[in-house]
């Protein structure tokens, strides 16, 4: 697509796609997609801390109300929470402007339907194909026209929501917890969930500026969560992203817990208690295979898809999975929300550390990961994948694999990389394999 990215529209604000001209015409050309009755419509929009967020949440807003849709501002909010607060108020669209992990000068646009999922391809073809067109003739006029209110403490209903996706008598009294939020999105929300809780709450990463989101901290940033960890002798740390849809945990002892250990996690958990659907979880084709054969040890199964958390929540959704993720953190729990949540994962996760009365270095040690080893091969020809060279060597990689490895090798959604993805036992072996693979890209590009 021209615009539509993985998620969403994302790019340097104010470069050659991101601009609030592309923003005013994406507020009408959706606005337009979602007028579905003779109504009021409404939209609600959410945003990270990044200074243009403010800059696109205008050109939005004025492109929605150009086509007479009425606009709810709620303020710096967690991603998750724009889907949650779109199906609370009842509202035609919700939309988050955010570039999630990104450094500060990048933004996005992530747009919800009325259901809190997101967009579909074929509703985001529908609304390419009219930012490209002249929308003169659908602006409204006089009393058509419709406004901007800002919804002041709209994160508190978030806040509530996230706390009653646990039970009652939940309390995380006498547990210390360091929370990093990247200067992001979840500055407020994650720490007061935590201390209402009864946790005893160290905070980083709360103090955005419009500069500082996921600088040197949040879930692509460890270091100082870890670090915080052990000096302050708490039982874990929470690593959250510019968005908050993703989370990273930190054990005691300051290692890090991915993506792959926190399903594993979770989903015995909840097999244990029957509450796990589908007879498995669906993750990505970048989980370890230490995961997969883990989940196959307690008569479980590995649902894989392409990467990007729409495509493993379109895969829960269509074979009633209720856990999904991805390595990366984004943890989707399906009975509690649309989209990937940081805030809520990492509460379920706590409570099965609690629950278990053991360390989290020892509940979220499920299994011995394979090595893997992945590699980014920049590219400038068109499709260096095609080259039958490289064609030869990944096929003569996996005759030696077998059944002992995998390989995933794709082009980046977002950059002109190819990704050079392999794990196997032997670790020499793979180290070689994706070597000479990706030598070979480079000689073809």
């Amino acid at each position: 697509m021209k615009y539509f990215g993985t998620d969403g529209i994302r790019g340097l604000a104010n470069g050659k796609k991101l601009t609030p001209d592309l923003a005013l015409k994406v507020g009408m050309a959706t606005g337009l997609v979602f007028k579905r009755g003779d109504y009021r419509h409404r939209v609600v929009i959410g945003k990270d801390t990044r200074r243009s967020s403010y800059m696109i949440e205008n050109a939005l807003s004025a492109g929605f109300n150009a086509v007479g849709l009425d606009v709810y501002r709620l303020g710096p909010m967690p991603t998750p929470a724009v889907a949650m607060l779109t199906r609370s108020l009842r509202a035609d669209l919700g939309v988050m402007i955010s570039a999630s992990h990104n450094k500060f000068e990048d933004n996005g646009i992530k747009l919800f339907q009325p259901d809190g999922f997101k967009l579909s391809d074929k509703i985001e073809k529908q609304i390419e194909d009219l930012i490209d067109s002249d929308l003169t003739s659908e602006l409204e006029q006089g009393r058509g026209i419709g406004r901007a209110t800002q919804i002041d403490e709209a994160w508190t209903r978030y806040l509530e929501y996230a706390k009653r996706t646990l039970d009652r008598d939940i309390d995380f009294s006498g547990m210390r917890i360091v929370v990093d939020c990247a200067n992001g999105a979840a500055y407020k929300t994650a720490p007061e969930a935590l201390k209402e809780l009864g946790a005893e709450v160290i905070m980083i990463g709360v103090s955005p500026n419009g500069y500082n989101i996921n600088d040197r901290v949040g879930s692509t940033a460890t270091k100082a969560v870890c670090e915080e960890v052990v000096k302050s002798r708490a039982d874990l740390g929470i690593a959250l992203d510019g968005d908050a849809d993703r989370v990273i945990i930190i054990d005691e002892s300051g290692q890090v817990v991915d993506g792959d250990q926190f399903m594993a996690t979770i989903a015995q958990s909840w097999h244990k208690q029957n509450k796990l659907q589908g007879g498995g979880i669906v993750a990505t084709i970048m989980s370890n295979l230490g995961l997969e054969r883990y989940l196959n040890s307690i008569n479980l199964k590995l649902e894989r898809t392409k990467v990007g958390d729409r495509h493993v929540l379109e895969t829960m959704r269509n074979k009633g999975y209720n856990v999904g993720g991805e390595q990366s953190g984004h943890i989707i729990l399906s009975d509690f929300g649309t989209t990937g949540d940081g805030l809520v994962a990492a509460l379920q996760l706590i409570t099965v550390i609690q629950e278990e009365q053991r360390p989290a270095s020892e509940v979220c040690s499920r299994f011995i990961k394979v090595p893997q080893l992945l590699n980014n091969v920049r590219y400038n020809s068109s499709n260096p994948l095609e080259n039958e060279k490289v064609k030869q060597v990944i096929s003569d990689s996996q005759a030696m694999l077998k059944d002992n490895g995998r390989l995933v090798i794709r082009k980046s959604g977002t950059e002109p990389l190819i990704r050079v993805m392999g794990e196997a036992d032997d670790e020499k072996l793979i180290t070689s394999i994706v070597f000479d693979i990706s030598k070979t890209i480079e000689k073809a590009t």
